[in-house]
């Protein structure tokens, strides 16, 4: 697996997601991206952190870019997800962590001792041309969406 680099293109990819239909990171070429890795559905930072996204939503697609959320949950949690905090974006489902492994945002985590594997928390700004235009990884996610949204509106 190669290293997602700065400058350099990131992997394509196929998941399904919540229009019903399987999505290809590589149909938004032409739009910027911002492509967030988050753990689970319905969790307090997660929620936040979607939260903050839906917030910023109408100012990143002015900008011409589109929001895309990724977890290993199914669609049917995605689903409830959306409708619950009314997220305007697309969810989609990585259960086998196949996009994550290509990401490097599946990792060995430590929680009160207990050692798992997860998503670390992290989200990249891809160019128009597929292009990873900045990361951030380990997301600490009080001004998170602000920072991305200054990088999308700045690039």
């Amino acid at each position: 697996m190669e290293k997602i680099e700065v400058g350099k293109p990131v992997p394509d990819f196929e998941l399904p997601a919540t229009n019903g239909g399987t999505v290809r990171l590589g149909d938004f070429r032409g739009r910027k991206v911002v492509l967030y890795f988050y753990p689970k559905d319905m969790t307090p930072t997660c929620t936040q952190q979607s939260c903050d996204f839906r917030d910023a939503n109408d100012a990143i697609t002015e900008a011409n870019a589109v929001i895309l959320g990724i977890s290993t949950n199914d669609l049917k949690s995605h689903y409830k997800f959306i409708e619950k905090y009314d997220l305007p974006f697309l969810l989609l489902a990585d259960p086998e962590h196949r996009v994550c492994d290509l990401y490097g945002v599946w990792q060995e985590k430590k929680l009160y001792g207990r050692t798992y594997m997860g998503i670390v928390r992290s989200t990249f700004l891809i160019d128009e041309s597929g292009k990873l235009l900045k990361e951030w990884r380990n997301v600490r996610v009080k001004g998170h969406s602000q920072d991305v949204l200054n990088a999308v509106t700045s690039s």
